[in-house]
Parts: structure tokens; sequence; C-alpha cells
């Protein structure tokens, strides 16, 4: 039974060709199929969740790369495959409906599924190896999908999501390479107990840096968050709701792995995940506050909601013993976040199959008369922003409480995580702005094109705006989100103790009140935030005349500003070394070289001779005398036109055997003694 954790990984690799060959023929079969493989994977990850000898399956698939690869499977590793195959399950469902119009549609199920496979591969990876394997594969398999449409904007954005992927793994790897030559082991199991036993931690934590650039990438954390508002607009709405709901995750996946193994209870460790944490936590909310599209207000909502769980990561580092409320709030919010997104961006795609475009200022005023459309954005969006009886309002607490925590037992750096704790709340509350924002902009603001014109430029293809297969799904995530929470205690606490092992976590003292007055305050708090910021900034910095306009200047865009100019000028900077290696290497070296040689010695002969006339009043003569000729018992070996040398013997080629037949002996002397 062990060996049934490779069909979830390895079965979407076999259906995706199987699918680009059945759509060659029959696109009908092809849906179907492709539908079928989706809920065939949600079967075999529902069986892992529901029998107890797969509980802790592992396998292993021998002599790959000499290390092979491990999978296993139980508590968070099954978790995210649940959450994997759900959120998979879902889109395809919606891609039927979202599809039908884009041309290539064999390709992007081709990829769409095996990106399926390595998502699942990263998920029940069992070491540091395998995790990476899969997770390049996963990368180079969704940027398929990112340049799907192949237009100018989902070409530039895929550049920026493989640049920023490359980047990434040949830094991961890098760290990896550092981490096994000091661990000897990548495993899961051992990490921890080797890492301990390290006493100079200086490579581990060069190593760990590097694999944190890899997997911060891949998440969406500063300075790597780069590719999320370029690529979730580019991209066709199914895949974005899967890049933010699961893809990113993968990412935190790796960044757990490291803290609560080799950097388990780690402090540094942990302000350093602080501190980045609370970077992307603002810099994304700030972003999506100002932001005049859809999906890339969603896509910088992401990064933000990134930065909350980093911020959770780095709580659970920090608190030690004591961190089963950092523990179980970075579980729910990564569960939350996943379940938000999979509703809100397949929203966003029903609103673009009508209006064809997410430009704010475009669909303004599409949602009027729509209450069930307003339901299915609406209740997520709350849930994000931590209003109370909602499955976000859960996890936010519980991690807020872990930092208030902190600060009770940080003494001297109580300071700084106040600060962290303002900041928090104040993300919190930029959250319910930008979300207020969007709904307001699309159920209550009245379009200013006349009504006919909006008629004729919304046309709708039958009589509803949405199929019934994808309003009946996103219906069913609302109830999940709707159980979640309305009765914490009962659901969300029983899936946190499912998964905090993989954490390190425990089980919390008390059981969490978290509808008790101190725990509200922090949602008030936040909500009078982003109320004023709606109010204050919204309304005020960004309509304009009536229309939503994007206050950021162009040179704020880090990538456009930064990044590619330092990228070109280094990939110039390389090319000229290049070129004047190969067009000035053999001249230096074949004549340069001799001639400077042949200089310094006309400058040493004539310094002799200055120095012996000086000495001896005579003009030096390389010559003999002949009085010194008659005295000299060599004199037949003179000769007034010395002999040129030539000969294998006076050979460049004759030096470098004797270097190397030096070389040889020398090492068989070292060896045999």
């Amino acid at each position: 039974m062990s060996q049934f954790l490779l069909f979830p990984v390895f079965f979407p690799f076999l259906a995706g060709p199987f699918a680009y060959w059945i759509g060659c023929w029959y696109e009908k079969a092809r849906n179907t199929f492709v539908m079928s493989a989706a809920a065939l994977e949600l079967f075999l990850v529902l069986t892992l969740w529901s029998k107890p000898e797969l509980a802790q399956a592992t396998a292993v698939v021998e002599g790959f790369c000499g290390l092979g690869i491990q999978l296993r499977a139980g508590g968070f590793h099954t978790l995210m495959a649940l959450l994997t195959a759900t959120g998979w399950m879902a889109a395809t469902v919606f891609c039927k409906e979202y599809m039908a119009h884009v041309h290539k549609r064999n390709r992007f199920y081709l990829f769409w599924l095996m990106t399926l496979g390595a998502t699942m591969g990263v998920f029940l990876s069992g070491d540091l190896f395998t995790t990476f394997i899969f997770f390049e594969i996963m990368s180079f398999t969704s940027f398929v999908l990112v340049i799907q449409t192949e237009e100018y904007p989902a070409l530039k954005a895929g550049e920026t999501y493989l640049a920023v992927a490359v980047i990434g793994g040949l830094a991961a790897l890098t760290g990896l390479f550092l981490l096994y030559s000091q661990l000897g082991t990548l495993e899961l199991d051992t990490l921890a107990a080797a890492a301990a036993g390290v006493k100079d931690r200086r490579v581990l934590w060069i190593g760990g840096l590097l694999v944190l650039v890899g997997f911060g990438a891949k998440a969406g954390a500063f300075p790597l968050h780069i590719w999320l508002p370029t690529a979730h607009p580019a991209a066709p709405a199914p895949a974005s709701a899967v890049l933010s709901g699961v893809i990113t995750k993968t990412g935190i996946y790796g960044v757990l792995v490291l803290s609560t193994t080799i950097f388990l209870h780690d402090a540094q460790w942990g302000r350093l995940l602080a501190a980045l944490g609370a970077v992307t936590m603002v810099l994304g909310a700030v972003l999506a506050v100002l932001s005049v599209d859809l999906k890339r207000t969603l896509a910088c909502s992401s990064i933000s909601q990134i930065g909350f769980i980093l911020v959770g990561t780095a709580m659970l580092c920090l608190l030690g013993e004591h961190n089963a409320l950092a523990v179980d709030g970075t579980i729910l919010h990564i569960l939350n976040h996943s379940l938000i997104k999979m509703v809100l961006f397949p929203a966003a795609g029903i609103i673009h199959l009508t209006t064809h475009s997410f430009d704010l200022n475009d669909i303004r005023g599409f949602g009027r008369g729509k209450p069930l459309l307003a339901l299915v954005m609406g209740l997520p969006m709350l849930s994000l922003a931590g209003v109370p009886g909602l499955n976000g309002y859960v996890s936010k607490t519980l991690l807020h409480e872990s930092i208030v925590e902190y600060v009770h037992l940080a003494g001297n750096g109580a300071a700084l995580f106040r600060g962290l704790e303002v900041l928090f709340l104040f993300s919190g509350g930029l959250t319910l702005a930008y979300m207020l924002k969007l709904f307001v902009c699309l159920f209550l603001e009245r379009n200013s094109l006349p009504e006919a014109i909006l008629a004729q430029k919304w046309k709708q293809e039958g009589e509803h705006y949405a199929a019934p297969a994808s309003v009946g799904v996103l219906l069913s995530y609302l109830l999940v989100m709707l159980r979640l929470g309305t009765d914490p205690s009962a659901v969300m606490d029983s899936i946190a103790a499912f998964a905090r092992g993989f954490l390190g976590g425990t089980a919390p003292d008390h059981a969490v009140d978290y509808f008790a007055t101190v725990n509200l305050e922090g949602a008030a708090i936040s909500a009078a935030i982003g109320a004023g910021v709606y109010f204050l900034v919204v309304r005020t910095l960004l309509i304009q005349r009536g229309r939503y306009v994007d206050p950021i200047p162009p040179w704020l865009d880090l990538e456009r500003s930064l990044y590619r100019p330092v990228l070109r000028f280094l990939a110039q900077a390389a090319i000229v070394l290049a070129t004047l290696a190969d067009r000035l290497g053999p001249r230096l070296l074949f004549h340069g070289i001799p001639n400077l040689f042949q200089h310094l010695q006309l400058w040493w002969n004539r310094i002799r001779d200055r120095i012996l006339l000086s000495l001896t009043g005579e003009v030096y003569s390389p010559r003999p005398t002949v009085e010194q000729a008659a005295d000299d018992f060599h004199f037949a070996r003179y000769e007034d036109e010395p002999r040129r040398l030539v000969g294998f013997t006076h050979s460049l080629a004759f030096g470098l055997l004797l270097t190397g037949l030096g070389l040889v002996s020398g090492l068989l002397f070292i060896l045999l003694h």
C-alpha cells in the first residue's frame, strides 16, 4: 500500500499527454477526460485522508540522481494535497466555461494536468531533494499556463515569471548543496537532528538563506514578488485561481520545512522572517489599495496574505515551546487564503467573460442587479478582511494573538514587535479598504456609459452570465467558509490539530475564545482603519473626475526601474567581457606577454650596464676578450652567431609534458608514502 502515493503524483503526468492526444480528435471527449482525471485525483487524495493504513504512508523511487524520489503522507502533507485536489477540481469545472473560446486548449490541458502532478509532488515530498525536483517541474509547466493567450502582456508576464523561477531555482539548488554537505541528509525526518549536531551554523545559514530565496520567490515574498501582479492579470482565470490559491503555497511549504527543522526555535531566523513578512504584508496591501485592475488587486492581495503567513511562521520560530497559537494560525490562514482565492479569481473570470476587461472603469457597475454574484464575491471579501463570523477572522485572530503573546515574553525586544502588531492591524485594515473598493465599484456604483451602450458592450451569450456548474462550485466553497467561520472551535481547531505535527506545534494550553472582547477589539481596530483608508484615500485619491486612476508613477515599479536594468547591464557586461576575452586573449597570450617580458629584459640590461659602468668604468660585453678566451677551457663553445634552438625538446608542449609528469610523480609519491 505504500506505493499508493505514486498514483496521485504521477497519474496527472500520464493523463496530460493522453488528454492532448484525445483533444486532437474530439474536444468534448478531451473535456470529459480532463474532468474525470481531476475527479480521480480528488478521489485518490480522499483515500489518503480516510484510510488509516495510509495515514503515514511512504513511497520511494530508488536510483534517481543517486538520492531517489521520496514521498510521504499524513498530517500537513495530506491536508495540502486535499487542498490542491479540490482546488484543481473546482478550477477544472470553471475551465469548461472560461476556456471555450481560447486558442490552443490542448496545450493548456496538457500542462494543466502536469502542473497538478508537480504540485502534488511538492506537497507529498519526503525530502528537500524531491521537493526541489517537483518544484522546478511545476515552475516550468505553470509558465505555459501564464502565457496561454500569447498576447504581449502575457509574454511579458511569462518573462518575469520565468526569470524569477530560474533565479530562485538556482539559488535554492545552491543552498541545498550547502545544506547536504553540512548535514549529510535532506530527509525531512532527520533534518532537525542533523542540524542540532552542527556547531558552526554559518554554512547552514548561508544555505538556508539561498533556499529561502528560491521558495520565497515562488511564494511571492518581497523583493521577488514582482511576478504576481503581472502573471495573474495575464493568465486565464482558472490558472490565476490555482496560482494564487495553491501554487504560491508550494513556496510557503519550503519555508515551513526550513523553519520547522533546521531553524526550529531559532530566534534570529524568526526575526528575519518577521521583517520579511511585515514588508510583504504591508507592501502587498498598499499595492492592492492603489490598483485599478480587478485581477491585479487580487494578485497584490495574495502578496499581502503571504506576508501574514510569513509573520505566523516567524512567530512559531520565536515562541519556541509556546508556539501553539502561531502554528494553528499559520495552518488555518494557508487554508483560508486558498479557499477565498479559489472563489474570487473564478468570479473575476465570470466578469471578464461578459465585459472582456478587468479595468475598474470598464467593469464599474457590472454587478448591479446581480445578487448572486454579490453574494459569491462579497462573503470571501469580508472573510479575507477578517470580519467576525467568517473563516478569515479565525486565522487572523490566532496570528494576532501569537504576536501579542510574544510581546509579553519578549522583554527588551517588545518595542519592535509592538510595531509588528501595529503593522498587522494596519494591513488588516488595508485589506478591508481594497475589498470595499472592489465591492462598491462592482455592485453599488454606476458605469459612466449609457445603459444602451453597456447593453451592447456587455452582451451575454445565453440567458445567464455564469454557467450553473461554475455557480454550484462557488456556492459550495461559500458553504464551507461559512461552516468554518461560524463554529471554529469544532471544525477549524480539528483541522489545525490534524496538521500541526508537521510544524512542530503542540495543542494550546486552553481553548481559544474567538469571539471574546479582546479578540473582537483587534477586528474592530482593523475595520476602523479600513473604513478611514477607503474614504480618505480611495474616494479622494483614486477617484478623479468620476474615474479610477492609478497614482503609482512608473519609476516606482521595481521590475521596470531596477531589476530589468540591472539584469540588462549585467548581461551586456558579460557579453563585453566575453568578447574581449575571445578577441584579446590569444593576442595577449602569444604576443602581449612575450613582448612584455622582452621589454623587461631590455630594461634590466640597461640597468645592468649602468651598474657595471659605475663600478668598473667599463662597458659590459657579453663576448669574452682575447685574453679571456685564451684562458677559458671552454673557448670552443663560444660562437659568433648563436644557434637557434628548434625541435620538440625546446617546445612549449615538451615543457607542459614534463610538468604533467612531475605532477603525476609527485602525486604517486604522496599516495605511496
